[in-house]
């Protein structure tokens, strides 16, 4: 297959993607029966980890190889049904339905909007809400951290769970998403600054900063364009992102952040407690800080957008990718 037809095909399996996910989720019944790739591929990180992580000069190394054998084992079931796919008729249709599991556009949102449902009974359901997609503690937020904690999940995943798989999806077809997926599954399981995983951890955590480079800036820029269509700002977007983004600890999850603060005119970012231990993190945008459940629909809507110019940017590339293939 030539390098346009492959990019051809990719983008296809995209697009298939991207519409299968965002209209279908990955419906709970599925999970109950065969569980997720996520969780497949943590439950060899998790193997990985009881075995070899332990203390000694050789643990960056042996972190490395933990991460190897984890990318081995994906490409080895990736590869072979991508190739398989590729050589049937509408192959793209099994593939992007497989693919679609390893975007997250509907839970993100479903999640997201729960905490602001959560909130219209009381501080406590919003806190336990806001507990299952961030990993701060929670148990002293008020309304305005529970939401703030929401919206930058929001922003962050977005990038992480939507345009990073896509972006990969789109270089590498099947096998390019499931490697990302396996890199930043394993990231979110050992890439930590902790005692245990600072030098067992430090290849995953260095390599989904990595892959994550370019479609955190991406996203940041979607953030933008998505604002500047209406109910944000789009040039404040991208001062924010300018601005703010190289100055959040970590190297990529600063653009999108900022650039959502800065659309909605919110400020994030500031001071939070992760297992009793306060981290200060730079302020993300220049707007109000005193958010409540209405701005995360707000957010929301933002988010829903953006999702209609990433599937629209992706249909332009299939049809281009189809005429020079």
């Amino acid at each position: 297959m030539s390098l346009p037809g492959f990019f051809a095909g990719s983008a296809l399996v995209a697009l298939t993607a991207l519409l299968i996910e965002r209209g279908f989720g990955y419906p709970e019944s599925l999970f109950r029966m065969i569980r997720h790739p996520a969780v497949w591929m943590g439950s060899l990180v998790d193997a990985l980890d009881r075995g070899w992580n332990r203390p000694g000069r050789d643990a960056r190394l042996r972190g490395g190889v933990a991460v190897a054998a984890l990318l081995a084992v994906t490409a080895a079931v990736a590869v072979p049904l991508a190739i398989v796919f590729r050589g049937v008729a509408f192959g793209f249709l099994a593939e992007g339905l497989l693919a679609a599991s390893l975007l997250a556009q509907k839970d993100l949102g479903r999640r997201v909007a729960d905490v602001a449902a959560a909130l219209a009974y009381g501080i406590e359901p919003g806190r336990r809400a806001v507990g299952h997609i961030v990993g701060r503690d929670t148990d002293a937020l008020d309304e305005a951290g529970v939401c703030r904690a929401a919206v930058e999940s929001l922003a962050e995943n977005t990038s992480d769970g939507v345009v990073a798989p896509l972006f990969w999806l789109l270089v590498g077809g099947l096998p390019g998403a499931a490697l990302y997926k396996a890199i930043n599954t394993a990231d979110s399981m050992i890439g930590h600054e902790s005692e245990q995983y600072r030098h067992f951890g430090w290849a995953a955590a260095k390599l989904d900063d990595l892959v994550n480079w370019l479609p955190a800036r991406l996203t940041g820029l979607l953030f933008a364009a998505a604002a500047a269509l209406g109910g944000g700002s789009g040039t404040n977007a991208l001062a924010a992102m300018r601005r703010d983004g190289p100055r959040h600890a970590s190297p990529n999850a600063g653009w999108p952040e900022a650039a959502l603060a800065g659309a909605l005119g919110f400020r994030l970012g500031g001071s939070r407690s992760y297992q009793g231990r306060m981290v200060d993190y730079a302020p993300m945008g220049d707007g109000r800080a005193d958010l409540g459940p209405e701005d995360i629909g707000k957010a929301l809507v933002l988010y829903r957008r953006t999702l209609d110019l990433v599937a629209g940017a992706t249909l332009a590339l299939a049809l281009v990718a189809i005429l020079f293939a």
